[in-house]
């Protein structure tokens, strides 16, 4: 006797992989994904100016999986277009692909972190409007203060901003976000660290419009000042982007 198994099938909605987690195997594996810099070049609201290239991996190396970016005290330097004082160097590279949360879909973007807290120090991992700003969602951000900050602004002086205690600077810490559209405009923007989610944000008119991921080491600026007078090291390792 023969007996028959059914089978139901069921559709399965599989994530597109955008940034993969070798992306900091290699020099040619980070630069096929980032470039260096901020997007629009290498000052911003801070201290530290961006130096790195792909000639010079002084602020901005990658071994065994890690980034690490390092911000370095150097004095002489010319100030800022805006008439900010530059007093370290540091690092930042921009994702080339920009990420543009569609209608009905999102993406799950995460990595660990080493993040120094220390006074006039500013790690950030953040997207930011690759044609206009706002949009501006701040994932993981640390100024100074022992805490992290996680932000979604809506205008300059509209956002939605949430701090906790950052345990352990030392050691790394999972950071993932996920991002959805809560309707035809709008998003939702869930935070978790080390698994456990940590609040939850909204950004208004942000669906459709692309974004540069940013991994920088800012001094001084929103992180008080004065800044430490030493190096400053920033890792990040595992990280990885999805489109779901």
């Amino acid at each position: 006797m023969r007996f028959l198994t059914l089978v139901s099938l069921t559709s399965v909605a599989y994530a597109q992989n955008i940034i993969p987690t070798s992306c900091f195997d290699s020099y040619s594996s980070l630069e096929q994904h980032f470039n260096y810099l901020y997007p629009w070049g290498s000052d911003h609201n801070g201290a530290a100016r961006m130096v790195a290239s792909s000639s010079n991996h002084e602020f901005v190396s990658v071994n065994s999986g890690t980034l690490t970016i390092v911000a370095k005290p150097r004095g002489g330097q010319p100030w800022t277009s805006r008439g900010q004082p530059i007093r370290y160097l540091s690092g930042a590279i921009h994702s080339k692909r920009t990420l543009t949360v569609e209608r009905g879909s999102g993406f799950d973007i995460e990595g660990e972190f080493q993040a120094t807290t220390d006074r006039g120090t500013w790690p950030a991992f953040w997207l930011n409007g690759a044609w206009t700003w706002p949009p501006e969602i701040d994932m993981a951000e640390w100024k100074g203060s022992g805490d992290i900050t996680f932000n979604v602004f809506n205008t300059s002086t509209s956002l939605m901003n949430h701090d906790t205690r950052y345990p352990s600077p030392q050691n790394f810490h999972r950071m993932r976000t996920e991002i959805r559209t809560e309707n035809d405009r709008d998003i939702r923007v869930k935070y978790f660290m080390d698994g456990i989610e940590v609040t939850t944000q909204y950004g208004r008119d942000y669906v459709g419009k692309p974004l540069h991921l940013i991994i920088n080491l800012q001094m001084e600026g929103s992180s008080g000042s004065p800044g430490p007078n030493t190096d400053t090291y920033y890792r990040v390792r595992n990280l990885s982007v999805n489109r779901v």
